[in-house]
């Protein structure tokens, strides 16, 4: 009888423990923000999971106040800094746990509530966790492997992709970057309106100065008489952008004495010049034309390039094959911003970090990508498994297909590239 008292009691101290006791104390703010972004809810093992069995604790067979692991799947009573759950959490590093009783979340050691903050049934949020937990591993200090398998993330690809993107076939580097980049902003709870932690990092602004064209094939009288009316007068517009596409010169169709196609050279900065306010562009859609000009707004962090090699048509996938002259480092885009904006943006020059080159044929080609090790200042070549060393003046004789720049965090800041 005393020992069943006892047992009844200390069951009770447990279940207080899970209200009074909580093992770090933190601010409402620093809680609520860790309740809505738990980083281990990717760790919860769905297969292993079976409610069906009897709701007690696996070590003391106490009915009351028991969670289950959804890691392993078995039940555990109590949250407390006591409790066999909390010591479970310490020993296997399990961390995700669901009261059976209010069927509410929990993470332990850290003992707060989880708060889903993803839509039911969204399963776009699948790939934020997947990509959390590929670049965990990839970061992770302690990680004694010399690789890590991103099947799991390519997976999750295909199934929020609607197997648009495939593992066993080769598509686009900037329709999968597009894609990719839209989806995690929508399943981090962005919006057109409301901003991401991933738009924080590579959105910026432009304005667009659109103006109608009548039909080329129409009378010079008639085109002057409608050039005069509001339809076709210029319009500005502002707008954001993930990435910036930058157009190469038309390749030449001709060969040269020797019988090969010359492979024509552009620098960077005139492909940029897309983006000063002046060079104007035609672009023609089902009905209509329009003569369209670009200027920079605001520039974010890390700024996007994807260069347009390839064109489309009803036939077949045409690649250019231009090579983009460019500086490793101190690319300054000032030049490319509204007045306005040169006077409240004060860093605007960007180092290159990141370099993917498409090799060989339009449907054929390969992919390679150069990678910049901040810690060394040195680059790196990386296709499939194969990791090499690579001087940064081999970069620039590459055939660009998407960079990525960082921007300097003031005009000092060499960055260690290298060059």
């Amino acid at each position: 009888m005393i020992n069943a008292m006892v047992s009844i009691k200390r069951e009770r101290e447990l279940d207080l423990e899970d209200d009074d006791e909580v093992p770090v104390k933190i601010g409402r703010s620093s809680e609520d923000r860790r309740s809505r972004h738990c980083p281990y809810l990717d760790t919860i093992n769905r297969s292993v999971l079976d409610f069906d069995f009897e709701k007690l604790c696996s070590i003391s067979l106490s009915h009351i106040n028991v969670y289950a692991c959804l890691i392993c799947g078995k039940y555990f009573q109590g949250r407390g800094l006591k409790s066999h759950a909390y010591t479970h959490s310490v020993q296997f590093t399990h961390h995700v746990f669901l009261n059976l009783h209010t069927l509410k979340f929990y993470c332990l050691p850290d003992n707060y509530e989880i708060i889903d903050s993803s839509p039911p049934g969204d399963i776009m949020f699948l790939l934020v966790q997947r990509f959390g937990e590929l670049m965990r591993k990839l970061w992770n200090p302690r990680n004694f492997k010399a690789h890590v398998s991103p099947h799991e993330m390519l997976q999750a690809v295909v199934l929020c992709s609607k197997k648009n993107f495939q593992i066993t076939k080769q598509g686009d580097a900037v329709d999968f970057l597009s894609w990719f980049m839209n989806a995690l902003h929508g399943a981090l709870g962005g919006t057109k309106k409301k901003p991401s932690s991933l738009t924080k990092v590579f959105q910026g602004s432009m304005r667009i100065f659109s103006k109608k064209l009548p039909h080329p094939d129409l009378p010079p009288e008639e085109k002057e008489a409608l050039l005069l009316k509001e339809e076709y007068q210029e319009v500005m517009s502002e707008s954001t952008f993930l990435f910036l596409t930058l157009d190469l010169p038309t390749a030449p169709l001709y060969k040269d004495e020797k019988e090969q196609l010359i492979i024509p050279q552009v620098p960077l900065f005139n492909i940029l010049a897309k983006f000063n306010g002046n060079t104007e562009k035609e672009y023609k859609t089902y009905k209509e034309n329009f003569l369209k000009r670009f200027q920079l707004l605001k520039l974010p962090p890390y700024l996007i390039f994807c260069i347009k090699r390839f064109t489309k048509n009803n036939f077949f996938v045409e690649k250019n094959p231009t090579i983009v002259n460019f500086p490793i480092t101190n690319v300054d885009l000032r030049e490319y911003l509204t007045e306005e904006a040169q006077v409240t943006e004060k860093n605007t020059t960007y180092d290159l970090v990141a370099n993917v080159v498409h090799d060989g044929k339009p449907t054929e080609g390969a992919y390679r990508i150069h990678v910049l090790h901040h810690g060394t200042g040195k680059w790196y070549e990386l296709q499939d498994l194969q990791v090499t060393d690579i001087l940064p003046q081999m970069i620039t004789l590459s055939e660009a297909y998407i960079q990525i720049w960082k921007r300097r965090e003031s005009e000092d800041d060499d960055n260690h590239t290298g060059a």
